[in-house]
């Protein structure tokens, strides 16, 4: 639901992906925004109306994404489409990072824009590990990306699990990535993304940042 630039955007990739969409508006003008490529369905209407999800096919949908331009309209569109149709796969734009929060709990996946712009601006700004790359619903759960320190180049991942508490995800490594094995080595140039509870990062970043600890 919503034909503007992030919901064009999204309906012509999911189409390369060969997947099969239908798009909703209540502005028939905004399909332009799709180009004359687009073989989907356009459905002009309003989009938490259960008679036009119905024309769009909801009810053999897999997903359904509210990405309006409000946020009134896209959680009720959300809602309409995971209560009523039982649709799993749903998510929501949400403006608003306060109620985004809330939908989050109650099982609808929100991006606050507004909110995640903010964040990617800021991680490229602190110093790693100040702000992590993303926390579990709960508060619980972090990710974080380290550029690999000089002092752990060499040195095998698994050891670096096991002082620093935290797992590694994946490294990317000369532009590609990679999941560790038990023999894997840090490399210089690595970009190491960790998993790591919120309250054991203070003690994951000092140990990177301090170095290996030698047996």
């Amino acid at each position: 639901m919503g034909c503007g630039r992030v919901g064009s955007t999204l309906a012509r990739s999911l189409e390369d992906r060969n997947h099969t969409v239908s798009i909703i508006d209540n502005e028939p003008d905004a399909f332009r925004r799709l180009g004359p490529g687009f073989n989907g369905d356009k459905i002009a209407g309003v989009g938490f109306d259960q008679e036009v999800l119905g024309k769009a096919g909801i009810r053999r949908a897999d997903a359904f994404a509210a990405v309006s331009s409000g946020d009134n309209s896209n959680i009720i569109a959300a809602r309409v489409a995971r209560e009523t149709f039982g649709i799993q796969q749903v998510v929501a734009r949400i403006y608003d990072p306060g109620r985004a929060e809330v939908y989050q709990r109650l099982g609808i996946t929100t991006v606050a824009t507004v909110k995640w712009t903010a964040d990617q601006v800021l991680r490229r700004l602190l110093p790693a590990g100040a702000e992590p790359d993303f926390r579990d619903p709960s508060g619980t759960i972090r990710v974080d990306h380290v550029p690999a320190p000089e002092a752990w180049v060499g040195h095998r991942t698994v050891h670096f699990q096991e002082q620093t508490g935290s797992r590694i995800a994946w490294i990317d490594r000369l532009g590609e990535g990679m999941l560790p094995k038990r023999d894997s080595v840090i490399q210089e140039g690595d970009l190491i993304h960790l998993v790591v509870r919120e309250e054991n990062a203070a003690h994951a970043m000092a140990v990177v940042k301090r170095g290996p600890r030698e047996d």
